[in-house]
């Protein structure tokens, strides 16, 4: 990118995932597209971006499979469509997971590159297994087995670094894609709306802070088919900590902001915490 160039928008989105894909993706593609026609060069979905289950039933007959997913179809032929990189937050797979016996499934986020090449694959490491106070018990390692790999990939408006919603609170696997290299952060999320109101905007801004990095948080809003309630506010941080754009309430919809790549050298310039690890014993 040249020095006259402008700077990329980045987009995030935000809204209620239906129980199924087939409800869930005409929402997504309509906001994807209203995306691309505004402006935004790399568009973020929230975790569980093509369906939110009802129950453990629904959760297995909805999963999809890789090689034949209407999720992933549509999503690498709307990158390819509007040349844009498209953060898939991340979809519920099956089929490559069942082995020894362990047939849970993937809670992975997929990175699309604006040829609608996937660029990266990541599945999700830390398992949600929480009871936050909203009368739900949240066990996520029930339902899917984690992932052991750190994933970050290079792309023509920066390096990326993977990583889905509770991984927020393990700062040590940003700080890992910041020294490898990653610039931007994608933290897809469905955060409940009891941690939301406590935490959300705290770690999002903390991870931003202590890696140097852009993070682009997009969020599910609203009350699902299981009865849980998400807590919105999908964000765009820069490398100093400030917040961008916040989506706030917004039941459907987008914002958007420009990414300075410049800020990443600027703020590691003024904060060179990334480069002052001791050997704690």
């Amino acid at each position: 990118m040249s020095a006259s160039a402008p700077h990329p928008k980045a987009a995030v989105l935000q809204y209620t995932a239906r129980g199924s894909h087939d409800k869930t993706l005409p929402i997504a593609e309509a906001l994807i597209t209203a995306a691309a026609e505004a402006g935004a060069k790399i568009i973020c979905l929230p975790e569980c971006a093509n369906f939110l289950a009802a129950d453990k039933a629904s959760l297995k007959a909805n999963a999809e499979e890789e090689a034949n997913s209407p999720s992933l179809a549509l999503f690498t032929r709307l990158a390819k469509k509007h040349q844009i990189i498209l953060s898939a937050g991340s979809l519920m797979m099956a089929g490559d997971m069942k082995k020894n016996g362990d047939d849970r499934l993937a809670n992975r986020s997929f990175l699309i590159n604006e040829t609608g090449e996937i660029a990266a694959r990541y599945d999700k490491i830390h398992m949600f297994d929480a009871d936050v106070g909203d009368g739900k018990a949240y066990r996520e390692s029930d339902h899917f087995r984690p992932g052991t790999e750190i994933v970050d990939a290079q792309t023509p408006i920066g390096h990326i670094g993977l990583s889905v919603c509770y991984d927020v609170r393990f700062a040590s696997l940003y700080r890992q894609l910041a020294k490898r290299g990653a610039e931007i952060l994608t933290i897809p999320a469905a955060f409940t709306r009891t941690s939301g109101q406590a935490h959300w905007h705290v770690l999002q801004r903390a991870r931003a802070i202590e890696t140097g990095c852009f993070v682009l948080a997009s969020a599910q809003i609203g009350t699902h088919d299981d009865g849980r309630q998400t807590y919105g506010h999908s964000l765009i941080i820069n490398p100093w900590g400030e917040v961008l754009a916040d989506a706030g309430t917004l039941e459907e919809g987008f914002v958007m902001a420009e990414i300075d790549l410049s800020e990443v050298a600027a703020a590691r310039q003024k904060i060179r915490n990334l480069q002052h690890d001791p050997d704690y014993r």
